[in-house]
Parts: C-alpha cells; sequence; structure tokens
C-alpha cells in the first residue's frame, strides 16, 4: 500500500504530483467465524450481514437515525520525517492538492470550547467496517484504527479517551451529520476528494487507500476495473468515490438503481453502507462490489470465497472531517495527528491491519496550505 514514513516529496514551488505510491492489497483479519454457510465460513459482520438482508433486514446497523446526504511529475527525495508537514502553494480556481489542510494549532477557539463546555467529544463512525470501525461481537464495544484516533483526539481535547459519544452512520449521511452538527467530526474511512472540500473541512491525511473491485474467486472472468464489468451488477455505497468512478466510466457494468435517491430506490446495486454490497455478493444479487480496497480487503479476510480482482485504479487519502467553517477543530486535529504521526499510528496499524497489510512504514506525510 502506498503509505509510509517515506512517501515521495511533492514540489513545493511547482505543486507536483507525487509519484505513485505503492497500493493496498490485503486488509486486517483475525475475527473468530460467527456464522457457517455453505459456501463456506464467514467471519466477523460479513456473515451477519448476509443474514440481516437474508431476513428482509437491511445490513446498514445505526444507532442514530440522521437525515440522508441528497443525492506526476517524478518528485525529488523526501528529507521530512512522519509528521513533518510539507507546504505548498493552491490555487483558488483549481484542486490540485484536496489533501492539503490547515496548519495544526492547539488553541481552543469556538468549536473546541463548545465541546469543553459539553464534556464530551460527538464522533460519526462506523460500526461494520471490521478492523476499521466495527463493534466486537464478544465484547459489545466498537473497535478499530478509526476507533482509535477518534479517541486520540478525545484525549487531547478533554484529557480522557472514553470523553467521547459515538454515533454510527451510513457512508452516505457522513455529511448531512456535520452539516447538522449531530456530530463535531466523522473518522470513518472518508476520502478526501476536490468535491467534498467544498462541502466540509477536513485534516490531513492519515491513510491512504485506492478503489478496486472485489468479487467472487470462482468469478474469473471478472479481471478488476476494466472491460470484464461489462454487463455485470456492480454494486458500491450511495456518496462514495465508488460510484463517482462507475458514474465517470463503468465500462458498461450496471450500477445504478431505478429511482436512486428517491423513495422508490430499490437500494440494490447503490446502498446505504458498504457492507451492504458485500452481502449482496454473498446471495449473489450482484456480480462486483467497487470500493476503497482498504475496506475490501477487509471483507475478503471476512469472507474467504471472495477476492480483489485487478489494481487499485485511483489513489485516494482518508481524513477526519468537521464542518466547513469549524478551523479551530480543524487544526487542533491536526495539531494531534503530528503526535499520532510519531508513535500511536504505526501501534494502531500494526494492532489491526498489519497481518493482512504488511509493509507500510507510516502514515502519509502531512500537507498544508
Amino acid at each position: 500500500m502506498p503509505n509510509g514514513a517515506d512517501p515521495l516529496a511533492r514540489s513545493v514551488a511547482s505543486g507536483a504530483e507525487p509519484a505513485a505510491r505503492r497500493a493496498a492489497s490485503g486488509a486486517a483479519s483475525g475475527a473468530e467465524p460467527l456464522v457457517v454457510r455453505a459456501a463456506g465460513r464467514l467471519r466477523g459482520w460479513g456473515g451477519v450481514a448476509a443474514m440481516a438482508v437474508a431476513c428482509g433486514l437491511t445490513a446498514s446497523l445505526t444507532l442514530l437515525p440522521l437525515a440522508r446526504e441528497g443525492s506526476g511529475a517524478a518528485a525529488a527525495p523526501r528529507t521530512a520525517g512522519p509528521g513533518v508537514g510539507t507546504g505548498v502553494q493552491v490555487k483558488a480556481d483549481t484542486c490540485e492538492h484536496p489533501e492539503t489542510s490547515l496548519t495544526p494549532s492547539s488553541a481552543d477557539g469556538p468549536s473546541i470550547r463548545a465541546i469543553k463546555e459539553r464534556g464530551k467529544l460527538i464522533v460519526g463512525v462506523d460500526q461494520s467496517s471490521y478492523r476499521w470501525g466495527y463493534r466486537n461481537p464478544e465484547k459489545g464495544v466498537l473497535e478499530g484504527f478509526d476507533i482509535d484516533l477518534a479517541k486520540a483526539v478525545a484525549q487531547d481535547i478533554l484529557g480522557d479517551p472514553e470523553a467521547i459519544i459515538f454515533r454510527t452512520i451510513p457512508t452516505n449521511q457522513r455529511i448531512a451529520a456535520l452539516d447538522s452538527g449531530k456530530v463535531d467530526l466523522v473518522v470513518r474511512t472518508m476520502t478526501i476528494n476536490c468535491k467534498r472540500i467544498g462541502q466540509v473541512a477536513f485534516s490531513t491525511a492519515y491513510f491512504q487507500a485506492g478503489q478496486q473491485v472485489l468479487a467472487p474467486k470462482l468469478a474469473t472472468g471478472i479481471t478488476g476495473y476494466d472491460s470484464s464489468l461489462r454487463g455485470k451488477r456492480v454494486c458500491t455505497a450511495e456518496g462514495s468515490t465508488a460510484y463517482d468512478a462507475l458514474a465517470e466510466n463503468s465500462f458498461g457494468a450496471v450500477f445504478k438503481d431505478e429511482g436512486d435517491g428517491t423513495k422508490d430506490d430499490q437500494d440494490l446495486l447503490t446502498v446505504p453502507n458498504q457492507l451492504d454490497c458485500l452481502a449482496r455478493l454473498q446471495m449473489g444479487e450482484v456480480d462486483a462490489v467497487v470500493t476503497d480496497n482498504a475496506l475490501a480487503a477487509g471483507q475478503a479476510a471476512q469472507d474467504p470465497a471472495v477476492e480483489l480482482k485487478g489494481k487499485p485504479f485511483t489513489r485516494e487519502y482518508y481524513g477526519v472531517a468537521a464542518k466547513l467553517g469549524n478551523d479551530d477543530l480543524v487544526r487542533r486535529v491536526n495539531q494531534v495527528l503530528v503526535g499520532y504521526r510519531q508513535g500511536p499510528w504505526q501501534r494502531a496499524y500494526e494492532k489491526w491491519l498489519a497481518k493482512d497489510l504488511p509493509g507500510i512504514t507510516g502514515p502519509p506525510a502531512p500537507l498544508y496550505k
């Protein structure tokens, strides 16, 4: 995967793109089997999702209902170490580096003061992405890489990693949750891109991933994000970058539901939560899934009957999202990430992701405006 403490540097003067980094090809595994089905043993929430769909229930398990969102130049060697930011000049009328963010600060502004007065940090997370944000079925608590990061922010602001309220939200409700004030932050494998930086305020990048195809191992005719998808039913999450990629170039795949975004939406090919796609795939209702490879590989770890196909076809960065205008909160998160990159990030990676995402030496280096 293209993360690392030694990613190629970007040109500050010219704003040149870095050379491509290594793409992720696996995901964490290790949960005990929960469900046994005819196709084999399933692990974690994948099997639970399949059972839910089979019983006519949604696999999108939310604790609090929220409103829907609505519808290379070669670079010079990097000299800065992990956590040391690189400044880039960003033109106002372009989106050359969407992952650039505000410089770090520990100063209290209105957003931080409101959190301190409340005594709790409210964070939107996932509860069904294995090893990122998922509910441990034995302990009944939320765990994962994103959960650890959210707790680190609570520790910094409130002095207690448990001074936090988690609100689980589907993929297509992340921005609405911020806009409505139901959450202070979203820490949910949320990709930073040009469209979203006009909707929410992102921290610096804390992980790098890429879009990839997930399909059954027996589907040898599907080779990746290419013409082998022609005529195939492909599932994505509503409001996801995977859906946007297919909308731009579907290779003839069928990926839109009739009535998408309306009350008549069947939620078959476009679904509220990405994990719903795995359930559809397990039941044979779709032929393939397109999603972040870090998440897809986690699902492959849950279900040995599926696998990643081809190579990642995008380079994307995950960021912590806040409501537009809450600059003091974004700067504070960036300050937390400065320290987090120096050790806690690596420990979280070793705990949650290293087994099936080996070789990552550190997070992406931050870029500041």
